[in-house]
């Protein structure tokens, strides 16, 4: 069984990670698969996603800092839009992760969780599900 879903993510700030870990697990689950995985993919150039620690919050804010202090925003860059630095950190982070479903839920570890990773915000932004298995 293959289902294809989307989730809706409003952002407000230009750098931001939105832990989406719950819309993931409440899809996956009334999705009824129950052993297989799931594959999320983020349709933008400006964004991204990335499974990292869910349990302290400073870390989401460490992980938006440290990219901003390595690929910081300004006129050094041949794209003219002003959002160069956005297309990178799309880049360095990436538009997609593959996720194991195990008795019906997302496997994670103890501490992580699942970010929708903003570099060009607020937008409302989209990140696509298809939940493969059983």
């Amino acid at each position: 069984m293959i289902q294809t879903l989307e989730l809706s993510v409003r952002t407000q700030r230009r750098n931001e990670l939105v832990d989406i870990t719950a819309a993931v697990q409440e899809a996956v689950q009334k999705s009824g698969v129950r052993e297989g995985f799931v594959i999320l993919y983020v349709p933008h150039t400006t964004a991204a996603v990335t499974v990292n620690e869910n349990a302290d919050p400073s870390v989401r804010v460490d992980i938006e800092e440290t990219l901003s202090r390595l690929v910081p925003a300004g006129p050094h860059y041949h794209h003219l839009e002003g959002n160069a630095d956005s297309h990178v950190k799309a880049t360095l982070v990436g538009p997609s992760e593959t996720l194991l479903i195990r008795n019906g839920s997302v496997v994670l570890g103890t501490w992580q969780g699942i970010f929708f990773c903003e570099f060009d915000g607020p937008r409302h932004r989209r990140v696509y599900l298809q939940i493969h298995g059983e």
